[in-house]
């Protein structure tokens, strides 16, 4: 199979993730933080290196403020629900969220009558940040944004997003989900006061893996609360930072992979471009090469992360997924990703789009074999 559905979750996965799982499974299958006896002691040092390695990675001045969840969703639920909001505080969003910063940013709208701004991307840096700018109030206390969007690969100007919003006294929260390991991202150097992502995506990591990472003073309030290991006589959650926000057993063996993942990222970080955008560049130019194809969000000559998201003619992006799937053997991802706000956008709520994205593991071959593909599907349906 050509799997070309790599903004969902990647596949395949590096070797050493599995075996660091199974090293987990088979040699540290102790509850972490749960006791003192050695196995107890394993587990917990693959946590704490886990929670070290991404720290240094993303520029997180303090380990401990490294948070595990199971994905991002959850990452992003704890920040925005956590987030110290009252009734009559304004949040910035962009119009291509994902619903996991929308559905959120909703409840808490609902909850504590706060308000919300989704400024629209159009494909403008600096549009986008004179609107930014524009939506701020003195009310507004957070500014949550996706830093690429997962339907057509934009990445959004968060540098002078966080610049302005330090500038106002304004926290940021960053969802890196599908900008984590294709584009470097240091907190500290880009002023982000939390950062978001999954470890299942770009870092390659196992699904069940995902990260908040808090730099500076802001106190969350937890949004779960149970036992974590420590001052188990209280009945109250702990204040102390990671336990206040991991209440019950780690996903140890889940976390040993991700640990793994990251050591891979770590040999890939050299400055240049990573591959598998420069293999989205050739896949964008190649369909605007033919007839009946539309394409959506950056052209090839602006940054992307490796999304490319198109349409063949009038038809729904659900049966060209479905063809591409059953007569193709090539695994595409169509319809609204989980963003309706960036589908209202695009113009493109009723068809969907098709949305083929890459990882390091694809080749020229398949971009090529990809492309001879959507010809015949759109020549097919030029008959009709």
């Amino acid at each position: 199979m050509i799997y070309f559905d790599q903004a969902a979750s990647s596949f395949p996965k590096p070797p050493e993730v599995g075996e660091a799982m199974m090293y987990a499974l088979n040699e540290a299958g102790a509850n972490p933080g749960r006791g003192s006896h050695k196995l107890a002691r394993r587990a917990a040092n693959l946590i704490q290196e886990t929670r070290e390695r991404a720290s240094y990675i993303f520029g997180c001045t303090d380990p401990k403020k490294a948070l595990f969840y199971p994905n991002a969703t959850a990452a992003l639920n704890q920040a925005i629900k956590g987030f110290p909001l009252k009734t009559g505080d304004h949040v910035i969003a962009s119009s291509f969220e994902h619903n996991s910063i929308r559905r959120p940013l909703e409840y808490v709208k609902k909850q504590k009558g706060i308000d919300v701004t989704y400024v629209k991307w159009e494909d403008d840096s600096d549009q986008f940040i004179h609107n930014v700018k524009k939506a701020m109030t003195a009310d507004t206390k957070l500014i949550v944004m996706t830093h690429a969007s997962n339907v057509t690969g934009a990445i959004l100007p968060i540098e002078e997003v966080t610049k302005l919003a330090h500038d106002n006294s304004i926290s940021t929260l960053i969802d890196g989900s599908q900008t984590a390991g294709h584009t470097e991202i240091n907190m500290k150097e880009q002023d982000i006061d939390m950062l978001a992502f999954p470890g299942h995506k770009g870092l390659l990591g196992p699904q069940g893996t995902g990260m908040l990472l808090v730099n500076g003073e802001i106190q969350l309030e937890p949004i779960h609360h149970g036992g974590t290991g420590a001052h188990s006589e209280s009945i109250d959650q702990p204040e102390q930072w990671p336990e206040r926000y991991e209440s019950g057993t780690l996903n140890t063996p889940g976390i040993a992979g991700f640990n793994a993942a990251l050591k891979q990222v770590e040999k890939r970080q050299n400055g240049n471009v990573p591959r598998e955008t420069l293999l989205a560049k050739q896949l964008v130019t190649g369909l605007k090469s033919l007839p009946g194809i539309t394409c959506y969000g950056p052209d090839e000559h602006q940054p992307r992360v490796p999304i490319t998201a198109f349409n063949v003619r009038n038809v729904s992006s659900q049966e060209v997924a479905m063809i591409l799937d059953s007569h193709y053997d090539i695994a595409v991802r169509a319809g609204l990703h989980c963003s309706p706000l960036g589908h209202e956008s695009l113009d493109t709520t009723e068809q969907g789009v098709v949305r083929a994205s890459l990882g390091i593991y694809n080749t020229e071959a398949e971009v090529r074999a990809f492309l001879e593909a959507i010809k015949e599907i759109g020549s097919a349906y030029e008959q009709i």
